[in-house]
């Protein structure tokens, strides 16, 4: 029996989703609760595999038992072995087909940013930036990256295709919190955070609107954005 889940997480306790040797990741755990409900090896599968450091409030998975056991229990259950920096929203069955990361069809990512005074309490959980950034230039710069478009610019590592789509990107402030919202098709390796790199130049007044349209077409970083750290970073919805 196939079964989809939904769970969050605090990418704070682990070295990623994806399992790794000798190192504590969110697959692994999730497997090894997985394995002792079901007494047989479980492999989960993800829809996308998050960085060290990258937290989640709908990150979907799937995973086949060889018993069946109503959804609630199972959420249950999982939830009495995982928790607390692990927790699961919910289980439902689904056809043996369903793939949580093949039949994505939008992922959307939130990176939040402080540009107030210093938050040690949160450090893990948002950008300590601590500046003002020019927001109605990051808006404007914003509009070339959304549509069909290599992101080659704004994604780290070697891949076979850079291709994707960027639906809308959202900018919402709070006092002195900013938080940018992406929604798209497919975010490779460091994307999202490679991407709001190069806007937060934009916002420094260091880079000009049009260097995004720029690096869109040379697929290179030519405007010389840095990354930003990992802990700013949610994965908050998965639609299929």
């Amino acid at each position: 029996m196939r079964y989809k889940a939904s769970i969050s997480y605090d990418g704070s306790k682990f070295y990623g989703f994806q399992r790794l040797k000798n190192k504590q990741s969110v697959q692994e755990t999730l497997e090894k609760a997985l394995t002792k409900i079901n007494k047989n090896i479980v492999v989960v599968k993800g829809a996308g595999r998050t960085d060290r450091g990258v937290h989640a409030y709908n990150q979907m998975i799937h995973f086949d038992l060889n018993i069946t056991i109503p959804e609630e229990r199972l959420t249950n259950a999982i939830n009495s072995l995982v928790e607390p920096y692990i927790h699961v929203n919910y289980c439902e069955k689904v056809s043996d087909d369903f793939h949580a990361r093949f039949n994505v069809v939008t992922k959307t990512y939130q990176y939040v940013i402080n540009m107030g005074e210093f938050d040690a309490l949160d450090n893990d959980y948002l950008y300590n930036y601590c500046h003002d950034l020019n927001i109605k230039e990051m808006k404007k710069a914003a509009k070339y990256l959304l549509g069909f478009h290599s992101y080659r610019a704004f994604t780290s590592g070697e891949r076979e295709n850079y291709n994707s789509v960027i639906y809308k990107i959202k900018f919402t402030k709070k006092k002195d919190i900013l938080v940018i919202t992406y929604t798209g098709k497919s975010f490779y390796r460091y994307m999202v955070r490679n991407l709001t790199g190069a806007l937060i130049k934009i916002g420094e007044n260091k880079a000009s609107k049009e260097s995004i349209k720029e690096m869109l077409e040379k697929e290179k970083n030519t405007s010389g954005y840095t990354t930003v750290p990992a802990n700013g970073l949610y994965l908050v919805d998965i639609t299929y």
